[in-house]
């Protein structure tokens, strides 16, 4: 798998896709949809889907396609291949998402959940599907929380689609298993090539799992943790683990409010149509107040 557009800037989010194969543009398709690395504190998790012809499932089954986390690394390796292999009527596509993308977008103000950010993965996916020309009749998924409500919204979405929302999908339909190993096999790839952006001494590539309660993992943490600037981009700085190691080894900040003094607020509305002269200080913007940000007069 190619991942060299990751490798060229990973602090955001990466589409990858196979060519469409033209059967797939003539026949009805099923299409699967699974993800990988949703948990770990370490790496991008990744969204794939993975397609073929109504027809020929049979013949993705023959390739005894099997949920990614019960196959070895060169099983699955090697099933993906096979994949590639046919690639005369499988088709796959994954978006790849960055920790840092993970993480900002659940601490923005705007608080935008993992759940939210999955299923709007997975749905973005489907649409790049079709709009590819691929005839999508039925969709099958691992869900993220409640099946019949995700179940629900993508019924919504997709009119005159198929969509079937099961838990342990990867385990119980062969598309999603295939999907499941695409995006495995991304994962594994761009964690075990992660270019590091920061400057790190002594860096260990030895992460463990990546798995919060791994000790090998929480051991990484500690040992690569600034105490001024954090973690590298590598981490999930939003997962509790990560915060939690914050706390004990990074530097304190403190924000101190800005110095508002005997500044007085601005005057009655109407005061501001009146002909006698009135001094009124202007109060910072809300967003320098909450950040306890004030003007730089000494450099």
């Amino acid at each position: 798998m190619d991942l060299s557009e990751l490798e060229r800037d990973n602090t955001g989010r990466c589409r990858l896709s196979s060519p469409v194969p033209p059967v797939c543009l003539k026949e009805p398709c099923v299409l699967g949809v699974d993800e990988a690395g949703r948990g770990p504190v370490l790496g991008p998790m990744v969204y794939a889907i993975c397609y073929c012809p109504l027809s020929r499932l049979e013949d993705l089954e023959a390739l005894k396609v099997a949920d990614s986390k019960t196959l070895s690394e060169s099983e699955r390796d090697r099933l993906f291949a096979k994949m590639e292999e046919d690639g005369d009527f499988v088709g796959w596509a994954l978006d790849v998402l960055s920790p840092n993308l993970i993480s900002t977008s659940m601490l923005g103000r705007v608080k935008y959940n993992l759940n939210a950010l999955s299923h709007d993965t997975a749905t973005g996916l489907v649409q790049f599907a079709l709009d590819q020309g691929v005839n999508v009749a039925q969709v099958f998924v691992d869900t993220v929380g409640l099946p019949e409500t995700y179940q629900e919204r993508l019924k919504q979405r997709f009119p005159g689609i198929e969509v079937t929302v099961k838990a342990k999908a990867d385990a119980l339909y062969p598309v999603v298993s295939a999907a499941s190993i695409c995006a495995k096999v991304a994962r594994d790839q761009a964690v075990k090539n992660w270019k590091f952006v920061e400057k790190l001494q002594d860096l260990d590539t030895d992460y463990g799992s990546g798995y919060p309660n791994d000790p090998k993992t929480k051991a990484w943490l500690r040992k690569h943790v600034d105490p001024v600037f954090g973690f590298p981009q590598f981490v999930r700085f939003s997962w509790r683990t990560a915060q939690s190691i914050l706390e004990t080894e990074a530097e304190d900040v403190k924000w101190e409010d800005s110095e508002t003094g005997d500044q007085e607020g601005p005057g009655k509305i109407k005061s501001y149509f009146s002909e006698s002269p009135q001094t009124c200080v202007r109060l910072p913007h809300r967003y320098f107040q909450e950040r306890g940000l004030e003007s730089a007069t000494v450099l």
